[in-house]
């Protein structure tokens, strides 16, 4: 679903990713962690289309985000690690803008949004300036209109920023259904408990390259740690050497 195909990003001389190589497959919840600075977020912006690669090629499902931009972006949902909406437009009226850029009908469309509204019970803030909501009601529209048309594949960079713990089950628990229904999520953060909860493949991302990958229990075995170890344990035992 998701291949990259010896993909290197550089910036004047500096190469911030390294002839990369991944394949992540249908049904898949991929977790990238890796120190700041790492590339992780470069990366998801070469895969949601927002860079071009130096070298190499992405294809999702099949189709080069490079050549084949408009198409290869028609069935992904991005969700930023920084939500940013206009100012002056209601939740509303952004989700309603999302829906008619993915040529979502005008029925599907307010059906969709007012299922992804009562879900994360935020039916009756709709009509409210974007300006006028908190971080963690910015985020929660963030992650609805990434989901406003069934995507196929999901692209999170750091998805629980700014949730109140109730709404991070609710966020958890629509992520793991998503790929329980055949979608395929690659995430990139810092909470490592959410990637160790949730994916079930990760990859510790360290200078542009991918020092090490597998299930959190073939991290731990390879680390020669018990499996009981938590993931921030074993992702320090990578770093370290």
């Amino acid at each position: 679903m998701i291949e990259l195909k010896g993909v290197s990003k550089k910036f004047k001389n500096k190469t911030v990713i390294h002839n990369l190589d991944l394949t992540i497959k249908k049904g898949e919840f991929y977790a990238l962690i890796g120190p700041n600075g790492a590339g992780k977020s470069t990366l998801i912006k070469l895969l949601t289309g927002l860079l071009k690669p130096t070298e190499g090629d992405i294809l999702l499902d099949g189709v080069s985000i490079v050549d084949e931009p408009q198409n290869a972006k028609s069935f992904i949902g991005y969700i930023p690690d920084e939500p940013t909406i206009w100012d002056g437009m209601t939740g509303f009226e952004f989700l309603n803008f999302v829906g008619a850029l993915y040529n979502l009908p005008v029925d599907e469309r307010m059906r969709n949004i007012r299922k992804l509204l009562k879900l994360y019970k935020l039916t009756g803030t709709e009509n409210q300036l974007y300006q006028d909501y908190s971080r963690g009601y910015k985020q929660k529209y963030s992650i609805i209109a990434a989901l406003l048309h069934d995507p196929a594949i999901l692209f999170i960079d750091e998805p629980i920023v700014g949730l109140d713990p109730i709404s991070i089950d609710l966020t958890k628990h629509i992520f793991d259904t998503f790929v329980k229904e055949g979608g395929t999520i690659l995430m990139v953060t810092h909470t490592l408990f959410v990637a160790q909860e949730l994916a079930s493949r990760i990859g510790i991302f360290e200078k542009g390259k991918i020092i090490a990958e597998g299930t959190y229990e073939e991290l731990a075995n390879k680390a020669h740690l018990p499996t009981k170890t938590s993931l921030d344990a074993v992702y320090k035992n990578y770093l370290d050497k």
